[in-house]
């Protein structure tokens, strides 16, 4: 097995002993945790349930990537307009948002299944001929833009209360500087809980769900109207929610190939090969299916992670998929899914502005480690569009540009635009795998075991 050379990277987490393992965990459900509730608290969908296949996704996805793949699975930002879009079409019905949103999951269930047929052209032509469409000048951007359009609901949630935002920010930054041992590879769960205790000190913090929040129930409920799309259904607005949904997996296939990048550059392993990007894809969009059929919403592979592991150094699966486990028993916890429902809206965008930034500079190094040339102006123009269509469509266009059913996210009009002039421009001259400089993420130097 090789490994790469690394000072400061911990690849067998177990030599840090089980406490520090479960803590490590911990803080990787707290990057996730913000993001991944506010996607049901938006939609409408259940915030118990998101957390339950938050954890189940995620162990379905190590299942499927040979429990190699450090990645943490929650909720997808990007299906949103999707949601919108559906539930709007059925209220236009005379439906309620309750009966609107089995047919909007439906949709989700349909792009689910997408991600298999990318991952069946991996695995028939080989990641060499499909990457050729997916260079660094390409991933890159995307990454960047991933982080660049996320930061603006951190800046949002900071507004709530800049003194805790910044107080997150510096515990995070002096336990990552001068912290040691333990310390040093928690910064973010120490970040939200300081930030957090000192909101609850000065009042800050209202504790009245969460005492009367019960300690176990169901993270999901069956009724009536749960089973309405089966009973009766609309077949024009489940083709509608087929047509509105399924081309936002377009841009979630290609941001999903952007993250197994980031979290290759990150560790120093390459994913990509090994397990490969067919069993990546088929676990994301297996997780994603798996969900929308119990009303969770889509999941993707969260670049908050990703950010954690930059910041940590520690790359082991394991620590991930206790933090998946984490999930799941919390999903029958009311009183913890509204301790943390509560807490102050400055700590999560604190972290947020960390976490997010870390994965934009992962996008530059991915630039400057494969050595792309913007002396070359196909890929000046490129990485340009990209980044102007991402963050001009999410801060100019509400985030949605409306195409007939379907509402395109500024991400999925970039992917779409950066994928499409990288094949039809000339110059192309980008081979996967063929060595440092001229890969989709340069992994570093390795050593055989």
């Amino acid at each position: 097995m090789s490994q790469p050379v690394s000072n400061e990277a911990i690849y067998d987490a177990r030599k840090l002993g089980t406490g520090k393992m479960v803590v490590l965990g911990a803080q990787h459900l707290f990057a996730m945790f913000g993001a991944t509730i506010l996607v049901p608290v938006i939609t409408g969908l259940s915030v118990s349930a998101t957390l339950l296949f938050a954890g189940l996704g995620t162990l379905v996805f190590h299942l499927l990537t040979k429990m190699k793949v450090p990645a943490f699975l929650g909720s997808s930002f990007a299906f949103l307009g999707g949601y919108a879009a559906v539930t709007e079409m059925g209220m236009n019905k005379g439906m309620t948002l309750a009966q609107s949103l089995p047919y909007a999951c439906i949709g989700v269930f349909c792009a689910g299944l997408m991600y298999f047929i990318l991952a069946g052209l991996f695995a028939a032509f080989g990641a060499k001929k499909v990457m050729r469409f997916f260079p660094p000048v390409v991933t890159g951007p995307i990454i960047i833009a991933i982080g660049l359009t996320l930061s603006g609901s951190a800046i949002q949630n900071c507004t709530n209360n800049w003194w805790l935002a910044l107080l997150a920010v510096a515990i995070i930054v002096v336990c990552n500087i001068w912290g040691k041992g333990m310390i040093k590879i928690v910064p973010i769960l120490l970040g939200v809980l300081g930030s957090y205790i000192v909101a609850a000190c000065f009042g800050k913090v209202d504790f009245t769900s969460v005492k009367e929040a019960a300690w176990v129930g169901l993270p999901f409920h069956w009724n009536d109207t749960s089973f309405s799309v089966f009973s009766n259904p609309n077949w024009g607005l489940i083709v509608s929610a087929i047509i509105a949904i399924v081309p936002i997996s377009l841009a979630t296939m290609v941001e999903h190939i952007g993250d197994m990048c980031a979290i290759s550059s990150t560790t120093g392993i390459n994913y990509l090969e090994d397990p490969g990007l067919h069993r990546t894809l088929m676990g994301d969009g297996l997780a994603t299916a798996l969900a929308s059929m119990f009303g969770a919403p889509a999941n993707t592979t969260y670049g908050e992670n990703t950010g954690v592991l930059n910041i940590t150094k520690v790359f082991d699966p394991r620590v991930i998929r206790i933090a998946a486990v984490f999930a799941i028993v919390l999903a029958f916890c009311p009183k913890f899914a509204a301790l943390i429902g509560v807490m102050p809206a400055a700590t999560i965008g604190g972290v947020s502005l960390v976490l997010y930034g870390m994965i934009s500079a992962v996008g530059v190094r991915n630039l400057v480690e494969n050595n792309v040339d913007f002396t070359a102006s196909r890929n000046l123009i490129i990485a340009a569009l990209i980044l102007v269509l991402a963050i001009g469509i999410k801060y100019g266009a509400n985030d949605a540009i409306s195409l007939g059913f379907t509402s395109l996210s500024g991400l999925a009009v970039a992917a779409l635009v950066g994928i499409i002039l990288n094949a039809i421009l000339p110059g192309k001259d980008y081979e996967f795998g063929k060595g440092p400089g001229d890969t989709s993420v340069n992994f570093g130097p390795r050593e055989v075991d």
